[in-house]
């Protein structure tokens, strides 16, 4: 099992950039592929970004394509999502989440993950 823990959501004028961090427990983090979700409120949760467990391979949502990068620090049991040109629409509650495949691939279903993180909310401002 893993425990997850996000940070460095905020506040944020459209253009601007955060950079979110999710920090994992235990010795088994380089075993799962990591994904970043988002949902805003009235709204389903809808996939970001993932990362294969060795950083190799990785996916995004069409929305955040070009603009967010996913990566991982498996020597520090973190994954990283580096937004910028951020927009108003890119407003949401933003969860890390671990999938525990047997394969090694990023997917996008969030019923496909095993643990999840509490969350960090992320405002952007025009």
């Amino acid at each position: 099992q893993v425990q997850l823990v996000e940070s460095g959501g905020g506040l944020v004028e459209a253009g601007g950039s955060l950079r979110l961090s999710c920090a994992a427990s235990g010795r088994t983090f380089g075993s799962y592929v990591m994904g970043w979700f988002r949902q805003a409120p009235g709204k389903e949760r809808d996939f970001v970004a993932a990362i294969s467990r060795g950083g190799g391979t990785t996916s995004y949502a069409d929305s955040v394509k070009g603009r967010f990068i996913i990566s991982r620090d498996n020597a520090k049991n973190t994954v990283y999502l580096q937004m910028n040109s951020l927009k108003p629409e890119d407003t949401a509650n933003y969860y890390c989440a671990a999938d525990r495949q047997y394969y090694n691939q990023p997917r996008r279903a969030w019923d496909e993950y095993d643990y999840w993180g509490q969350g960090t909310q992320v405002t952007v401002y025009s």
